[in-house]
């Protein structure tokens, strides 16, 4: 099973992977599904990466599935495998336009049954509802905001999962601390430290931007590492209401800096990166 586009690489993967898909996600897509190998190779040397390296992380990345092979007008190149475009349009979503859940939008509870002789199956099931942030009520019993229930849905249909599964919504009606089962359902310390991360690394970044027009190269440096770290993070946080979250949620800050991030960078960025793409496309 690939790893999902939104999320980081497990301890021992390619560290180089995430980039890249980042690089694709942003400007393949407008691109006709395509971009050449060279195009990559220089926006990855852009970032400090090798060549080799870079060559060698896409091979993987297309043994995973995450990326195919397409040669145009001559040209090598890599286009998204269609299973992978379907979860960046999912996660486009979750990563720019996120709506943080209220409690009017009750909860999301997920049950699921698998055979013993599909065990594969059980694990693909807890890969992805971790993947969508649910957090686990009980043994076999997984809940998230009510407000990611299409989405939910989708996915399990897309990775052929949705046979084994229950899905009701509805509202907690007894018993017991909302707040405190929350922190129960899911590790809200290990949240607090991955927005902390991302803030720690990225507010200096903020703060030393120019006050005017940002150098293209210099806006792609940034901006590609920047999103490639927030990715991960809509992903491990369901968006939760802020009601039932610890007062000051670091969440709340990091969501705000990545946003004026994103304006201030998104557009420099694609300009440098379609100069590349188009120059050696």
């Amino acid at each position: 099973m690939t790893t999902e586009p939104g999320q980081a690489a497990p301890a021992g993967r390619d560290r180089l992977g995430p980039l890249i898909v980042t690089i694709f996600g942003l400007y393949a897509r407008g691109e006709d599904n395509w971009l050449s190998v060279a195009s990559v190779v220089q926006l990855m040397a852009d970032l400090g990466v090798e060549g080799q390296a870079v060559r060698s992380s896409i091979s993987r990345l297309k043994r995973r599935g995450v990326v195919r092979s397409d040669r145009r007008d001559g040209a090598a190149g890599y286009a998204l495998a269609e299973s992978t475009l379907e979860t960046l349009a999912e996660g486009d979503a979750r990563i720019f336009e996120r709506r943080r859940a209220t409690l009017d939008d009750g909860w999301l509870v997920v049950v699921f049954s698998v055979p013993e002789s599909e065990r594969e199956k059980r694990h693909a099931l807890r890969t992805t509802l971790t993947q969508l942030g649910f957090g686990t009520a009980a043994p076999g019993v997984w809940v998230a905001p009510g407000n990611l229930a299409t989405e939910t849905r989708r996915t399990l249909e897309r990775r052929g999962l949705a046979e084994y599964v229950d899905i009701f919504t509805g509202d907690h009606f007894a018993f017991g601390d909302l707040r405190s089962k929350v922190r129960a359902w899911w590790d809200l310390d290990e949240l607090a430290d991955l927005y902390a991360d991302f803030v720690r690394r990225h507010r200096p970044v903020l703060d030393a931007l120019p006050s005017g027009s940002i150098a293209p190269e210099q806006a792609f440096q940034t901006y590609v590492p920047m999103l490639t770290q927030w990715r991960r993070l809509p992903y491990s946080d369901p968006g939760l209401p802020l009601s039932l979250l610890p007062p000051g949620w670091n969440g709340v800050t990091a969501e705000t800096l990545f946003e004026e991030l994103n304006t201030r960078l998104s557009a420099p960025a694609r300009e440098h990166a379609l100069a590349v793409i188009h120059g050696l496309g």
